[in-house]
């Protein structure tokens, strides 16, 4: 009869062992990635996997050693450098098991020089998935038939910079900075360590077996707050951590919040919600109304924000006018600029009332106060 494996006490293992190699900027950190490599030998008990992003401003902040060491752990890795879309989808299609992909150097593929590569950025959205497949045309010349390709697989990642946002928004985002001087690590022999970890990555396979069942019938609760694309991300990873038990449940949701809560905090969302954002937040504070000229001003004049310069050109009417129509006021309509009656005559302007629905539908809350609703009947305007 097989042993049981004590679940918390091999992902404390798993945890330690990351220790030894890796500094990561958080104690939520270390807990997700621990969760993340035993995720990774129950793929098929979920509808989702999360990516993992090992993300930083700078080089020489241990962004390829987690990998490294993530390498080690989980089941058949494939680390890929500027693969291509096709490559990756015909190894995660093949015959010979799933790989947990491993992208070192992602900002090659997604950095400001690296072009769109959008085929690589719909196999990395599709394959988060179960679901997920990737169409391409197989044959030659005339007898060329369209074939589904499933994309579903783990994805762990490490670039400099940051990512598209369709794929930051399914990802657990590890922000990593260069290690202080007061902070050590053993170096990395992988003669040595190799197989260390790979000893952890069987006991990890062995524990996934016994604790398959109940995972795939699982729905973990979620803290207070997580909800929608954060929990579909973080909803396999508290399986685990429920079925391992001990002191992994409670550990894994704050490690959920913090890092839910850090991303939401860098995340500024598209380019419209941040015009929303700073035109509620900067622009409109405690004023009802606002002529273009003076909102044009008070965006370009923001410190840490894109207004100034949009592709070598500050924000003007015609662009801003664009962007807000994109959204609609409370009735359904566009919203659009109105006239303003200013002590030296009539100018174009915007009103706080017709972008206060919008504020309330996209925008994250406010710093301090929670945005709350106008009183019943009160108009702004």
């Amino acid at each position: 009869m097989t042993t049981a494996i004590d679940g918390a006490a091999l992902l404390d293992e798993v945890e330690a062992f990351h220790r030894r190699f890796n500094v990561f900027p958080t104690e939520a950190a270390y807990a997700a990635v621990a969760l993340w490599d035993a995720h990774a030998h129950l793929l098929d008990a979920f509808d989702s996997t999360p990516r993992l992003a090992f993300l930083s401003p700078e080089p020489g902040s241990g962004k390829t050693r987690a990998l490294e060491i993530v390498e080690t752990l989980v089941p058949q890795p494939m680390v890929a450098v500027n693969a291509s879309a096709a490559a990756l989808f015909r190894a995660v299609s093949g015959g010979n098991g799933r790989p947990t992909i491993l992208f070192d150097e992602i900002d090659t593929i997604f950095g400001p020089k690296a072009g769109d590569n959008e085929e690589l950025r719909g196999f990395l959205n599709a394959g988060h998935r179960r679901t997920g497949v990737t169409y391409r045309c197989v044959g030659d010349g005339g007898n060329q038939t369209v074939q589904a390709f499933p994309s579903y697989c783990a994805v762990a990642m490490a670039g400099l910079g940051s990512l598209p946002d369709t794929i930051l928004t399914r990802s657990v985002i590890i922000r990593m900075r260069r290690r202080a001087r007061n902070e050590k690590v053993e170096p990395f022999r992988a003669r040595i360590h190799e197989a260390e970890g790979h000893k952890l990555r069987d006991r990890l396979a062995a524990w996934a077996e016994q604790v398959r069942e109940s995972v795939m019938g699982a729905w973990p609760e979620m803290p207070e707050g997580v909800t929608d694309r954060p929990a579909d991300v973080w909803e396999p990873l508290l399986a685990v951590a429920d079925a391992a038990g001990g002191h992994w449940p409670g550990r894994a949701r704050e490690a959920c919040v913090t890092l839910v809560k850090a991303s939401q905090a860098n995340d500024k969302g598209s380019i419209g919600i941040r015009l929303l954002t700073d035109l509620r937040d900067h622009v409109l504070i405690g004023i009802d109304r606002l002529p273009t000229v003076a909102i044009l001003d008070r965006l370009n004049a923001l410190d840490d924000a894109p207004w100034a310069d949009l592709n070598g050109k500050p924000l003007d009417s015609r662009r801003l006018s664009k962007m807000l129509s994109e959204y609609v006021t409370a009735d359904g309509t566009p919203i659009t600029s109105r006239n303003i009656k200013t002590g030296g005559g009539v100018l174009k302007g915007y009103y706080a009332a017709d972008l206060y629905d919008a504020w309330q539908r996209y925008c994250p809350p406010p710093p301090e106060s929670p945005l709350l609703p106008l009183p019943e009947g009160e108009n702004v305007a």
